[in-house]
């Protein structure tokens, strides 16, 4: 096996007793082809970004999370296997006119296509929504040959005037379903993480997904940790409830899933809501894009659930979904999902907490740890790698091995600086035999920041004469 630095995890330790922050790269659905990621910076503007990706689930996921602090995203579009579909077009008209729609959807859209003006083909006019009439495109004749192909989404409406051809008021509706990403997409598309030339310090899957892919993908991750030295983390998104199902029932179905599941380096949003967009339209979504602008704006120390700096406001994010998910919080916290709550007194919306899937007993129930550690890790082997191959001498070994801790203590001084950690210590073991060997063994303990997670406040009244 080749040498290298390898730095492998103490877990259980609480229990018993210069990296950049906040880039991240998306994986997701998108018609767009791209030989490497794609670059999104904040500045760009949701019409930029569609651009670049897309009216595409990715494109969407993307604007979610830089109008929540989302500085630099590394975009890895894919084309998903399994293809979107419409539904059947349906009317609220008094015309003879039919419309159908044929292609395959980029995206989910809610279509609806209103009459503006009477007439049969060359005559009529229309205009059409891709949110369900929260949003409208520019009116357009329908032409001789009555074929309106949607721009950038993958679709054709054609349209037949019959006998009367169309009546102003004429309504037509349809929805489409989201192409999806098999698990050897996603699994693929992880792969190229490894080659974007920057600190990547987690990745986001966009789209539902299965436990089966929970699993797959925490083994990818834990690989990037030891065998391609890049740790970071997951964020991924819980399958929505089925039409009809009751918040409770959707509950049940959640917490069976995360049976058998584990890892420090997963976390699963089920957290879904109406929510109005960067580019201005309301859907009801997972939030998990929301998630990832606030993991930019939060110091790797720091819970994106502080409530004095992760407020999410009302005028955004509408309600949460299914109906009564709000009395469901607790379970789905303690399964070990990420979830969204109010609290009395407080206007809008903050994470209950942001959990991992981690296993019982684990110090890395919060994403906070494992951003912190993992930076610790990206920061001390950066400094010991420019001591692999150096001799020491043997007359003064314990000297020689003290200096190369020392090279280690030097990130954890900055980030005790920082106040990203409280204190930690380099430990050289005695008695190594570096001749044999040739490998030095540290030991790196360090105390975390506390958190303030629950307020206990003993009120009571007294007698200022009591006693005289």
């Amino acid at each position: 096996m080749l040498r290298d630095v390898n730095i492998n995890l103490s877990d259980g330790a609480l229990a018993s007793a210069v990296s950049a922050v906040g880039i991240h790269a998306k994986i997701g659905a998108s018609p767009v082809t791209a030989g490497e990621a794609i670059v999104i910076r904040s500045s760009m503007s949701a019409r930029r970004i569609r651009e670049l990706l897309g009216l595409s689930p990715l494109a969407d996921a993307v604007m979610d999370s830089v109008e929540n602090g989302a500085n630099l995203i590394y975009c890895i579009p894919v084309a998903a296997s399994t293809a979107g579909t419409p539904s059947s077009v349906t009317a609220d008209a008094q015309g003879s006119g039919t419309v159908a729609v044929s292609g395959s959807p980029n995206n989910a859209y809610r279509i609806k296509i209103k009459v503006t003006a009477a007439g049969g083909l060359n005559e009529a006019a229309v205009r059409v929504s891709l949110d369900g009439g929260g949003t409208w495109l520019d009116e357009q004749t329908v032409p001789a040959n009555g074929s309106i192909a949607l721009a950038n989404t993958g679709l054709t409406l054609t349209f037949t005037a019959g006998e009367d051809g169309f009546l102003e008021g004429d309504l037509f509706s349809f929805t489409t379903t989201a192409p999806a990403m098999t698990n050897d997409d996603v699994l693929g598309a992880l792969e190229k993480v490894r080659y974007i030339n920057d600190t990547i310090e987690f990745v986001h899957i966009v789209g539902s997904a299965k436990p089966a892919l929970w699993s797959a993908c925490a083994a990818a991750a834990a690989d990037y940790h030891s065998v391609y030295k890049k740790p970071l983390f997951l964020v991924m998104e819980a399958e929505p409830p089925t039409s009809g199902q009751a918040a409770d029932a959707y509950v049940t179905s959640l917490v069976s899933q995360r049976k058998g599941v584990e890892s420090i380096y997963l976390q699963v949003v089920t957290a879904r809501g109406n929510y109005r967009r960067m580019d201005g339209t309301t859907q009801e979504i997972n939030l998990a894009g929301l998630i990832c602008g606030l993991y930019a704006r939060a110091s790797v120390q720091q819970s994106i659930g502080e409530t004095r700096s992760f407020a999410i406001s009302d005028e955004k994010l509408f309600s949460l979904t299914p109906m009564g998910i709000e009395a469901e919080t607790e379970t789905l916290d303690a399964a070990g999902y990420l979830t969204l709550r109010r609290y009395e007194g407080l206007s809008g919306w903050y994470v209950t907490n942001a959990r991992l899937l981690c296993p019982d007993g684990s110090d890395y129930q919060y994403a906070e740890r494992i951003r912190v550690t993992n930076k610790i890790c990206r920061e001390v082997r950066a400094r010991l790698l420019t001591q692999l191959q150096r001799y020491v001498d043997i007359s003064n070994l314990d000297r020689e091995l003290s200096a190369i801790g020392e090279m280690a203590m030097i990130p954890l001084d900055e980030m005790i600086s920082a106040k990203e950690i409280s204190s930690a210590r380099v430990v050289v073991p005695e008695g190594q035999d570096i001749l044999t060997s040739e490998t030095l063994e540290l030991v790196i303990r360090y105390v975390p920041v506390g958190h303030v997670r629950g307020i206990e406040v003993d009120l009571g009244m007294e007698n200022p004469y009591a006693g005289n």
